[in-house]
């Protein structure tokens, strides 16, 4: 249902290593690029996460409360996901861990620029 997610960055060069690096297992790349917005997915017509300059020039703030969450098929998954994001230089912000019982594991971090998100698989 959703086609893409966008995040308000400083350095679209970093930005795009970033999140090619950290999709790059599962096929991510770069698929559009427009110059002060790119598109990274595993092809083109699939779900995407777009990095951009904001269109008012201002700085690009993360949203309180706002998190993109990507899916993971296994908990080794969201754990490998997570340290690969913490290798391209993202923050800590929720180790892996079980966070509902037999439902839900998460882990969670922030982007070079503070955009939070999560990688998680339910059961």
């Amino acid at each position: 249902m959703i086609g893409y997610v966008t995040l308000g960055v400083h350095d679209m060069e970093r930005a795009k290593t970033f999140y090619a690096g950290l999709f790059a297992k599962k096929g991510g790349r770069v698929v559009i690029d427009s110059g002060r917005i790119a598109f990274i997915s595993v092809a083109r017509g699939q779900p995407m996460v777009a990095v951009c300059e904001p269109y008012d020039k201002g700085d690009p703030t993360p949203g309180n409360g706002s998190m993109v969450a990507f899916t993971a098929d296994s908990k080794k998954e969201v754990d490998q996901m997570h340290a690969r994001a913490l290798e391209l230089g993202a923050t800590d912000d929720g180790a892996p861990g079980q966070r509902i019982p037999d439902r839900f594991y998460g882990a969670y971090a922030r982007d070079p620029d503070g955009n939070k998100f999560c990688f998680y698989v339910f059961g």
